[in-house]
């Protein structure tokens, strides 16, 4: 079979799992989760404390995926709008526990760095940086994930979290402070390194 051929039939194969899918074949929805579980678990990974909290937010997520299907349009890649699903899952769960996303401290250009690109983080490898990254208390993890990953600006954060655009600012500095902390820890491994 050439390429063309085999790229067709995978496109054919996958548009009738989602066909099934949508009529609620569990034989369908089954085949979608093993396609793509993996996938979006290293997503959920970046958002959660730990891989618990990470497969709760999965399975959120799938829940999330068969509910909504009907809404994917096919503009854009499926896999991108499945990835939007699992961000949307892990901001939930942190958005009901609303005490955790607070910040006493207000964001003050004079108190916090301008930020800059976290030009830093390439520094760490991929494992490396997700376990410092889940070390984060969940208003910074999910600050930072979405400024640096995701590419959101600051008032769609803030929409996003129910919190203020200062309080998204001083929380993506703070967490590249202990980020580019820890950094210095490791390349000096006798200074003393801080966490919140």
């Amino acid at each position: 079979m050439s390429l063309s051929k085999t790229i067709q039939h995978l496109a054919e194969s996958h548009e009738l799992i989602l066909k099934g899918c949508l009529t609620g074949d569990r034989v369908s929805q089954q085949k979608l989760y093993n396609t793509y579980a993996h996938k979006m678990m290293g997503v959920c990974m970046w958002y959660a404390k730990n891989r618990e909290e990470a497969e709760e937010i999965l399975q959120d997520g799938f829940i999330r995926v068969f509910k909504y299907l009907k809404t994917f349009t096919g503009d854009g890649s499926f896999e991108g709008w499945m990835r939007k699903i699992m961000i949307s899952a892990a901001l939930t769960k942190y958005r009901n526990k609303s005490t955790q996303l607070r910040l006493v401290v207000e964001f003050d250009s004079e108190f916090h760095d301008i930020y800059e690109e976290p030009s830093f983080i390439y520094q760490y490898d991929e494992q490396e940086l997700l376990k410092l990254i889940q070390t984060l208390s969940p208003a910074y993890r999910l600050v930072f994930n979405l400024y640096v990953f995701e590419g959101m600006k600051h008032r769609e954060i803030a929409e996003s979290l129910k919190i203020s655009e200062s309080t998204s600012k001083s929380n993506l500095a703070d967490a590249r402070k202990i980020l580019q902390a820890a950094l210095r820890s490791k390349n000096n491994p006798g200074n003393l390194t801080f966490s919140r």
